[in-house]
């Protein structure tokens, strides 16, 4: 631990970074809720598994299918179910940043939780393989000056044999928007609801 700051020498330099310039009683609960999450394991899931199916290799309704899962996950803002959806040693390039591993994916999203409020996400398939699925998405959130964001992005996936993905490359532009201009208004924290329209539907 950094005795100055308070914060694990282990934790990924970026989180240290970020709780290191936040000051008083957010930077203890950002700390606080870090340890918390990086201490959950599968056990406390129930319904984390040693396979995520569906399994490569992928036909078009698993893929879709795989790709709604990883909407649901995300939508839920929790980091450590969240991470249980990548394998151990998961490579990710998120924007700039460079993640490695369930540990370093648990402290990217809560930072990234932190920070993007009332985040609500929508995923489309793009295009899938045996083992890989390429996806565009939109989220929207707001930051702590209530500014709105709507944030677009691709991603590509490759997945192991049982179905935990292994490598996630995301590249993300964000688009500020006025409170009007919000198109996902569905309660939080939670899944899209199954009539709520997709990214096509809605023209983005």
């Amino acid at each position: 631990m950094n005795s100055a700051s308070g914060v694990h020498s282990n934790w990924p330099s970026s989180t240290t970074e970020f709780i290191s310039t936040t000051s008083g009683r957010r930077a203890a609960t950002l700390r606080a809720r870090v340890k918390r999450m990086t201490r959950r394991t599968v056990a406390e899931y129930p319904y984390a598994m040693q396979q995520r199916p569906p399994l490569p290799p992928f036909t078009r309704d698993a893929a879709v299918q795989k790709v709604r899962a990883a909407e649901d996950g995300w939508n839920s803002c929790d980091p450590a179910r969240v991470s249980l959806a990548y394998t151990e040693l998961s490579l990710w390039r998120n924007r700039s940043e460079f993640i490695r591993g369930r540990a370093e994916i648990v402290s990217f999203l809560t930072r990234k939780w932190s920070r993007e409020l009332e985040y609500r996400l929508i995923k489309e398939l793009w295009a899938f393989g045996d083992d890989r699925i390429a996806v565009r998405f939109a989220y929207e959130s707001h930051d702590d000056s209530g500014r709105w964001f709507r944030s677009y992005g691709n991603e590509n996936w490759e997945f192991d044999e049982h179905g935990l993905m292994r490598l996630r490359h995301a590249s993300i532009n964000d688009v500020a928007i006025t409170e009007a201009e919000r198109k996902f208004r569905w309660e939080r924290p939670g899944p899209r609801p199954a009539d709520h329209p997709g990214l096509s539907e809605l023209g983005l």
